[in-house]
């Protein structure tokens, strides 16, 4: 069995090209603190309404240089990115609207947003949601194009990450490609991007090859492991436009919302976000190698360079898969000492079981790892603040397995 020094070898010309990306993403982000002149007055917090709050426009105003796009919403007052994502729908989309998603299924929490009964869901306000699967990990070029002539959808929704299932993230390469055909179309839809996990994984960004909306959650990738809560939104001046009326009330757009305890931790997580992403992907190609040097499927295999910071390990049982979530918990700074199970876990259809011993309650840019208890029995491995970290980690399964 090859040791740790060995697998780390085997992955030295990967690792090269994760910190070459990274500095690419650092030099981006530390040129748009530059272009937006942030100073140390941004840090400072408001109350009451907010009227004003440099910290909150400077930082969506920073959001939007580093994401290449026209306007930002950046929020310490969105919860999460299931959250943030149903703000966009309910900005961009009207009755009789269609919103088609062209990578399946969105995320388990999303569904009581589209089909929910008698809860204001989508579907209560009469918008209609078509999917389409991936083919071979794909877009399905010829469904998708038939699918916008026959349902002229308002929405077009991709989901980057890969949720509960078993396919790979979608790269910008396949994205690219896809936004060019639809953007061809008369009257083009609007296209949405879940970039939850995705952030600083690649040199682009979704927003830079055709998408007009990006979302994601500030405790995951882009707030380094720093914010403590929040969500943001980027994209064209006419999308912001639209979805900040319901981010407020129409009368009140983005002139207010304040957050008192100030606007640090989150300026200083976006400078540290590319640095720690590298560290995040390291770290689960290390354990990737680890398991499969012991005979287990991961996804994507180590020979690919990967397009969002989670590792997918496939296990033939419930309690193999239990036991590699367990050990995330038991090496995890914070909570070491509780052993997680599987519960029914709101938002989600099977039972689910989570480890997450983080400074931030769910933070999933920090070693975590969770699963839904079903078959297959696939554990979605992610996040860590250090390699060294998840090091320790891969030592710990080298004596477990």
């Amino acid at each position: 069995m090859a040791s740790i020094k060995e697998i780390e070898k085997k992955l030295a010309k990967q690792f090269e090209k994760i910190d070459d990306i990274a500095f690419f993403n650092q030099k981006k982000v530390l040129d748009a603190f530059a272009e937006c002149k942030i100073t140390t007055q941004c840090f400072a917090g408001t109350t009451g309404y907010g009227y004003d709050d440099q910290g909150r426009d400077k930082l969506a105003m920073l959001f939007s240089h580093v994401f290449k796009t026209e306007k930002a919403i950046v929020s310490p007052l969105i919860t999460c990115g299931s959250h943030a994502i149903s703000i966009v729908l309910y900005g961009l989309l009207r009755p009789n609207d269609t919103i088609l998603s062209i990578s399946g299924q969105l995320y388990d929490t999303l569904y009581d947003t589209l089909f929910g009964k008698d809860n204001g869901s989508l579907e209560n306000f009469g918008i209609k949601f078509k999917q389409i699967e991936l083919k071979n990990d794909n877009f399905d070029k010829e469904l998708i194009l038939k699918a916008i002539k026959k349902y002229k959808p308002k929405v077009i929704f991709v989901q980057r990450s890969r949720g509960y299932t078993s396919r790979k993230a979608l790269s910008i390469k396949q994205m690219q490609e896809i936004f060019a055909e639809i953007k061809m179309v008369k009257n083009p839809p609007f296209i949405v991007v879940d970039n939850c996990y995705g952030e600083f994984v690649e040199e682009k960004e979704p927003t830079e090859v055709g998408a007009d909306v990006i979302v994601g959650s500030l405790i995951k990738n882009p707030g380094g492991g720093l914010a403590p809560t929040g969500g943001y939104i980027a994209g064209t001046k006419k999308a912001i436009d639209m979805i900040s009326t319901r981010f407020t009330s129409p009368s009140l757009l983005l002139e207010v919302g304040s957050y008192e305890l100030g606007y640090r931790m989150f300026y200083q997580g976006l400078f540290l976000a590319p640095h720690t992403v590298a560290q995040a992907l390291k770290g689960a190609m290390l354990v990737g190698g680890v398991m499969e040097e012991k005979g287990y499927k991961i996804i994507p295999s180590n020979d690919e360079q990967p397009d969002d910071i989670i590792k997918s390990v496939v296990f033939t049982n419930e309690d193999e898969l239990v036991k590699f979530v367990q050990l995330v918990q038991k090496i995890s700074p914070i909570d070491s000492f509780i052993v997680p199970m599987p519960w029914d876990m709101p938002g989600y259809n099977d039972k689910v079981i989570m480890a997450a011993g983080t400074f931030v309650s769910g933070a999933s840019i920090e070693l975590s790892c969770d699963s839904p208890i079903k078959k297959p029995y696939i554990a979605y491995f992610q996040g860590g603040l250090t390699y060294e970290h998840v090091k320790i980690m891969a030592e710990h399964l080298n004596k477990l397995y």
